[in-house]
Parts: C-alpha cells; sequence; structure tokens
C-alpha cells in the first residue's frame, strides 16, 4: 500500500452569489454558481510512524495549527476511522489567502480525498462532500468541483453543464485580505436584504441557461449576467476594489466582478490573447494577475 499521495486543490470564483435570506445558525441562505479554475496549491500527504498530524506550508503566513482546515479535515477522518494512522501534510501555497478564491477549503478537500485513497476507505464522493460540510460551506464544491449550482449556505450543490477553456484574468491587490465573517456580517448589519437588486430578476436562472447554452456564445453571455450581492459591501469599503474592477471593465472584456468576499476580482475574455493583453494592461507592483482556464474538477494528481 502506498505511504504518499501528491494532489492539486484547485481554487474557486463565484461567477453569482445572492443572498437570498439570514440564517438562525449565523450563516445565510445563498444562491451561488462556483466554477473551479486551474489556480492550484499542491498538497501532499504522507504517512508517519505517529498518530501526530503534522502540517507543513510554502507560504509563512498560514497557520500550520489545528485552526489549518486541512488539519481539520484530517482530525475529523482520524475521529471517524481509527485506522488512520498520522500524517504529513504539506501543502505548496499558490492560491493567495483572503482572496475569496476557497484555498483553505480547497486544501482541506485535498485531504479528505488523500486520506481516502491512502487510507483506501472507498468512500464516495457523496459521503466525502458529507464530511466537508462539516467543516465549511465552501469545502463540498472543492471535493467535487466543476461547474455547480450551490444553494442552502452553499453546501447544497448540483452540477451544471462543464465550462470548458473558460478564458479569466484573476487580479487580487497584494495588500488587501477580506474575512469572509466580516463580509456576509457586514451584509446583514446594513439590512441589505431588504434592499435586494435581484430578488424580482430571476438573475440566477437567467445565468444557469447561459452556462446550458454551451458554445461560443456562452462567455458573452455569462459576462452579461456576472452578479454578487457581496459587492454591495465590499467595494464601498475598499474602493481599490471598485476601481480595480472598473480597469478590468475599461479593457473590453466579457465581464468583470469580485469573486465570493473578495478581494480578488476577475474578468471573464473572450480569448487566450486578449487575456494575456488584459493582464498586462491591469499588471501593477501592488496588483497580482494570473491569466487561468476553467476545470471540470478540482482535486486531481499532482
Amino acid at each position: 500500500m502506498t505511504s504518499r499521495i501528491s494532489l492539486k486543490a484547485a481554487a474557486k470564483i463565484n461567477l453569482y452569489l445572492e443572498i437570498t435570506g439570514n440564517r438562525a445558525d449565523g450563516y445565510h441562505d445563498l444562491v451561488m454558481i462556483l466554477q473551479s479554475i486551474d489556480l492550484c496549491d499542491r498538497v501532499d500527504i504522507r504517512k508517519i510512524g505517529t498518530d501526530e498530524i503534522q502540517i507543513l506550508c510554502t507560504n509563512p503566513e498560514v497557520p500550520c495549527d489545528r485552526s489549518n482546515l486541512a488539519y481539520k479535515a484530517a482530525a475529523l477522518m482520524q475521529s471517524v476511522y481509527p485506522e488512520i494512522g498520522g500524517m504529513e501534510i504539506a501543502i505548496d501555497k499558490k492560491i493567495p489567502m483572503g482572496a475569496g478564491l476557497a484555498g483553505g477549503s480547497a486544501n482541506a478537500a485535498a485531504v479528505f480525498v488523500g486520506i481516502d485513497r491512502l487510507w483506501d476507505l472507498g468512500l464516495t464522493q457523496s459521503q466525502l462532500c458529507d464530511f466537508a460540510a462539516q467543516l465549511g460551506s465552501d469545502i463540498p464544491f472543492c471535493v467535487s468541483g466543476g461547474t455547480a449550482l450551490a444553494t442552502g449556505r452553499g453546501e447544497v450543490l448540483s452540477p451544471l453543464p462543464d465550462l470548458i477553456d473558460l478564458v479569466l484574468v484573476i487580479c487580487k491587490p497584494r495588500q488587501i485580505a477580506i474575512a469572509t465573517a466580516w463580509a456576509y456580517q457586514t451584509f446583514r448589519k446594513q439590512e441589505l436584504l431588504a434592499t435586494s437588486q435581484v430578488k424580482n430578476q430571476n438573475l440566477s436562472s437567467q445565468i444557469v441557461a447561459a452556462i446550458a447554452s454551451g458554445g461560443e456564445s456562452a462567455p458573452h453571455k455569462i459576462g452579461r449576467l456576472l452578479y454578487n450581492d457581496l459587492e454591495r459591501v465590499v467595494l464601498p469599503e475598499y474602493p481599490a476594489i471598485a476601481e480595480l474592477k472598473n480597469k478590468l471593465l475599461d479593457q473590453e472584456c466579457l465581464g468583470a466582478m469580485m469573486s465570493g468576499s473578495g478581494s480578488t476580482v476577475f474578468a471573464i475574455a473572450p480569448d487566450l490573447d486578449r487575456a494575456q493583453q488584459i493582464a498586462e494592461a491591469v499588471r501593477t507592483d501592488d496588483i497580482d494577475v494570473w491569466v487561468v482556464k476553467s476545470l471540470v474538477r478540482s482535486i486531481f494528481d499532482a
């Protein structure tokens, strides 16, 4: 039996994020469309001779203690399956932190998948997603990946037709990291749910239809329908993010929006050449930029 496994863990973006209700558990009812992208961390899991869980990471800002989602994923699996021994989890971090790209969730998803394979547990994807939902709303999607409609607090997933080779320019102001909890709490405190901009427009159905339509026109349709409720609290608080979004829109992209709770902003490009041009136009010493494509899965062999 193998003693180690190396996996790629993909980031995600939100093509759509609508807050539809406040939940008693402190979370929010959501309608989201999530997409895996080929900006990935590498997660190496190695069996060790003790029962310890050891976390290593190339980014010194990532906590390597019990607060790390990868640690929590491993500890949860150990608590359910006594045969699981100790492990070293080494994370080569490429997905930026505090970016709305679910980097920590992706790492946890890789740990769930990696443990299942290393210890030959034979779990289904549905079972892995059930474990993932115990730790965080984004982690089930990071287990399954591709293109999906997410409801509930984000953990109820319905697969959508794969978006093949959707080209995106991902931009992050280097000095800005945003806490997801702050964004949602501020949205609730400002009572923005009562002034929903899309509640009666059926916009989520329109973007689902655009994805399902496929073909060369799909990116154009999707670009016109991008929506994120959290922009309503984040952009006024962080004008640099609003400025970056406007700069992308000035580059004749198909659409631009903040992903998740930010601070990442992305643009949909018509093709790879145009994406490279957009990237060069917005890249500065203070803004990190990646040109990426959509993926049909989120966890795969490194």
